[in-house]
């Protein structure tokens, strides 16, 4: 299958005229899909069924994938077995019975400041891995970074003498963040006594939050992370990697920090894209008008 995918990638190239950058997306889309098959032992392009492909998108789902980034995942998917069906190489597509990701409407989910705590309380950091998980999460929530942000982080990325770390988000595009003392605290200890622990000779690299086998955190490894502290908090909502994010850009504003500041530190290209946060904000503000007014 990729060597499918090697003669997809070249007609988009040659024949279409598509830039690398939405080249590599549909790369890395496709490519996630046939991990996905190949762990199913799926070898054969006529083996795929649309139970699936149902399957697999549960599984962006799961991991806390956003409706958009689950659409552009679609698109891709849908796009490479048309491909596949128009030349042939497929009898039958199964796409053709998937129903496009919905894009969602509704706020999203945002944890408060007292739950907040409860989640960073809960590892154990007396050990390695309870450690590495204190730092991440606090690191998640002091700097609002995306999941494929954290796990790419690099030491190098790190300036907490000046408290901010380098983060390159979506395209590569690089941008500087603040970090704050809780975070650059936790972040040092696992400097000091568990990452020496879990690093492996030429597998590390210069990765900062690494696995049990001393290579970078996969998204599904830090979507378990924090499933298990939100569980162990006794938080009932729904915990996503991306909830961190939405809390952080939420609570900033509750601040009153300015818009087009916390549209800097979240990485966003449009501001329209961070004003989302001003709806939360204004929910904040009826909740507290409803708890603390008289006639609320």
């Amino acid at each position: 299958m990729e060597a499918f995918l090697k003669e997809y990638l070249s007609v988009l190239k040659l024949e279409r005229n598509l830039s690398n950058n939405t080249i590599t997306s549909y790369r890395n889309d496709i490519s996630s899909l046939l991990r996905f098959f190949e762990k199913r032992e799926i070898n054969d392009l006529a083996e795929i069924k649309y139970s699936d492909l149902v399957d697999f998108f549960k599984v962006l789902n799961k991991i806390g994938l956003t409706s958009t980034s689950a659409a552009r995942y679609f698109s891709s998917i849908k796009s490479f077995f048309s491909y596949l069906h128009m030349n042939n190489y497929l009898v039958e597509n199964p796409v053709e019975r998937l129903s496009s990701p919905k894009l969602s409407k509704n706020l999203p989910v945002v944890l408060n400041v007292e739950e907040i705590d409860l989640i960073l309380s809960s590892p154990d950091f007396s050990t390695k891995l309870g450690l590495r998980d204190k730092a991440l999460l606090e690191l998640l929530y002091a700097c609002g970074t995306r999941v494929s942000e954290i796990i790419g982080l690099k030491i190098s990325d790190l300036y907490l003498k000046e408290d901010v770390i380098r983060v390159f988000g979506k395209g590569s595009k690089e941008r500087i963040v603040p970090i704050g003392s809780s975070a650059i605290r936790w972040v040092e200890d696992y400097l000091l006594k568990s990452r020496p622990l879990l690093e492996k000779r030429l597998k590390s690299e210069n990765i900062l939050f690494l696995n049990n086998r001393g290579t970078k955190l996969s998204r599904m490894g830090v979507w378990k992370i924090i499933d298990r502290y939100t569980k162990e908090a006794g938080i009932k909502k729904e915990v996503h990697p991306h909830t961190f994010r939405h809390s952080f850009a939420t609570h900033l504003l509750e601040g009153g920090a300015d818009l087009r500041a916390v549209q800097e530190m979240l990485g966003h290209a449009d501001i329209s894209t961070t004003q989302i946060y001003t709806h939360i904000d204004r929910d904040f503000i009826k909740q507290v008008h409803k708890e603390f007014h008289p006639r609320g």
